[in-house]
């Protein structure tokens, strides 16, 4: 089966079990660790990718549900050129992260949320991102992190 992962194709070997969550296969089979596994259960948050531009669990969804979808991981949100999505530098400014762990899937349901409104009010944040845990309960600087990003995808897309 091929999948179309960060704008690429990649083979998953065939002896890969369709119904295995996507999770396990970016993992351990397309060495894509930066998605984490948190709870498995769907609740964390700490396994979100997009797919077709849309924030999934990917600890839920099986391989075979993910075939012909376009599917963007945390390594993929970066430019060609290194340079960092708005969320992710803005992330790092705000130094929002304190463990990390819950990071990946938190910066991909901000930027699935950035992409489809660039000025979200505080409830509309609250409503996005409420199912992504922090253990670390850095919510406030999630918030002010995503405002910022926010701001700066408006300035960019004025510009473009």
């Amino acid at each position: 089966m091929e999948l179309r992962i960060n704008g690429k194709p990649h083979q998953v070997d065939p002896s890969v079990n369709t119904m295995t969550p996507l999770l396990w296969v970016l993992r351990d089979h397309l060495d894509l660790t930066g998605t984490k596994f948190g709870c498995g259960i769907g609740q964390c948050g700490a396994c979100t990718i997009h797919m077709n531009g849309q924030p999934v669990r990917s600890c839920l969804l099986p391989l075979m549900a993910a075939a012909g979808s376009e599917i963007t991981t945390i390594e993929g949100l970066a430019d060609a050129d290194g340079s960092l999505h708005p969320v992710q530098s803005v992330w790092i400014e705000h130094d929002v992260p304190q463990c990390g762990y819950c990071q990946a899937g938190q910066i991909m349901s901000a930027t699935a949320l950035l992409n489809s409104n660039p000025s979200p009010s505080d409830d509309e944040i609250d409503q996005a991102m409420q199912g992504n845990i922090c253990r670390c309960g850095t919510y406030k600087r999630i918030k002010k992190a995503i405002q910022t990003a926010g701001e700066i995808m408006q300035k960019e897309s004025a510009v473009s």
